[in-house]
């Protein structure tokens, strides 16, 4: 199945981005529980947790996923992730890995903006002291605002002269120069119809340059701060700060770290514990709830037993989670990401024919995409079938469904696609 959009980690060296990405384990022992999969030293698959609609029709037992997987349906649908490689000032001027790491952020529909919340290392990743992180957020921003910038007005005498000799409209012009950056039409006239610019392009200032800029930046680059490592002593300054010139919620607060000692621990047999949970249920702690086998846990050494209790002092029963699940969910939720479930029979849930019954141990909703907000049934099915034919699209209830309707939680995300002319 497809795997758009794409997600961009970035981060300057010892933020913590590979912590994130690289250092949590295979999921094919256990899919759900690890929302990230390495699959090559710059792809990987990560697994977005969502709500499945096989809770709506009791079939939660009946659920399984061609990819992911769902338990009692909460399911994890895989997304593709792109690690960024190279983030250091001056990254426009092709400092330090600098035209790698543009080239490859711009195949990003979003961003995932890894930031150190301790202070302990300086703009290089160097260990430090005190220093703002603050100031990585801005230089980001920073850094990409320039390098677009760059490349527009160094030909911007040519592409005045050609969008005057053609007649074009200003989203067609902008559209030839921000496609390299993954753009599209659409983008541009979001960015145009946010500024309401009266002028033509032609007689455009530089501050109205930069003010487009910086509007499509924020079109095409969403960000997910992640102000990670938030269990350091000194981060809660840091991330009091931010929240200030922050959108609130463009932030999550996160500690990879914590999230994969907690999951190694787990997948070890020494403690019981829930991805996304504040919860962390030791062989001691089951034992004191009347079980006398204590789950099976192995029996922790002090040094463990006192980590783990400690991390949920300074992690979990603070900040309710260690964030990691929640970085992914708020990246999808910045796109606006609708899944919807591809079915063969409409009636069933499944992939087999009429003779299937509800909830047939072939299982039910096998597959599952992700869309963007404003997706058409015709998008879901181009994504779906490719250039195949369509007859007829069905959904929920058998009802024959209009391609230009559009898709949404609970609507049109239930489809059947009927193949002939």
């Amino acid at each position: 199945m497809p795997r758009d959009p794409l997600i961009g980690l970035v981060g300057k060296p010892s933020a913590g981005k590979s912590s994130t990405l690289n250092s949590l384990t295979d999921a094919s022992s256990k899919v759900g529980n690890f929302p990230f999969t390495t699959i090559d030293p710059q792809r990987a698959i990560g697994y977005l947790q969502i709500d499945c609609a096989c809770t709506r029709y009791n079939l939660t037992d009946k659920c399984k996923p061609n990819y992911g997987s769902c338990d009692n349906g909460r399911r994890s649908v895989p997304i593709e992730l792109l690690d960024v490689a190279g983030l250091v000032p001056g990254a426009h001027e092709g400092k330090g890995l600098g035209n790698k790491f543009l080239d490859d952020l711009r195949h990003a529909d979003a961003l995932i903006h890894v930031v150190d919340a301790s202070g302990t290392t300086d703009a290089e990743g160097k260990v430090t002291r005190g220093y703002d992180p603050s100031v990585d957020i801005a230089w980001l921003r920073s850094e990409i605002v320039a390098w677009i910038r760059g490349n527009l007005m160094t030909k911007w005498g040519s592409i005045k002269r050609r969008h005057i000799a053609v007649k074009a409209t200003a989203v067609e012009t902008l559209q030839n120069q921000f496609s390299g950056y993954g753009s599209t039409s659409a983008v541009v006239a979001r960015t145009l119809d946010k500024l309401g610019l009266k002028e033509p392009l032609e007689e455009w200032s530089d501050e109205t340059i930069d003010r487009v800029v910086n509007a499509f930046t924020d079109e095409k680059f969403p960000t997910v701060i992640a102000l990670n490592k938030i269990d350091h002593p000194d981060a809660d300054k840091n991330i009091a700060k931010i929240a200030k010139q922050q959108d609130p919620n463009s932030i999550v607060l996160c500690s990879a770290i914590s999230e994969i000692f907690l999951r190694k621990m787990a997948k070890q047999g020494y403690i019981r514990y829930t991805e996304g949970s504040e919860f962390v249920d030791t062989r001691e702690d089951l034992i004191a709830d009347g079980d006398p086998d204590g789950g099976g846990l192995k029996e922790l050494d002090e040094k463990n037993k006192n980590r783990i209790e400690n991390l949920k002092d300074m992690v979990l029963y603070r900040f309710g989670s260690t964030g990691v699940v929640h970085v992914l969910t708020k990246a999808a939720e910045i796109l606006g990401l609708v899944p919807v479930f591809p079915v063969r029979n409409i009636a069933t849930f499944g992939a087999g024919g009429v003779g299937e019954g509800m909830g047939s141990n072939k299982g039910v909703f096998r597959d599952c995409v992700l869309v963007k907000k404003g997706s058409t049934v015709g998008d879901v099915a181009r994504k779906v079938m490719g250039d195949a034919p369509i007859a007829y699209i069905e959904g929920a209830g058998g009802l024959r469904v209009a391609e230009d309707q559009l898709v949404g939680v609970g609507k049109n995300d239930i489809l059947s696609f009927k193949v002939g002319k």
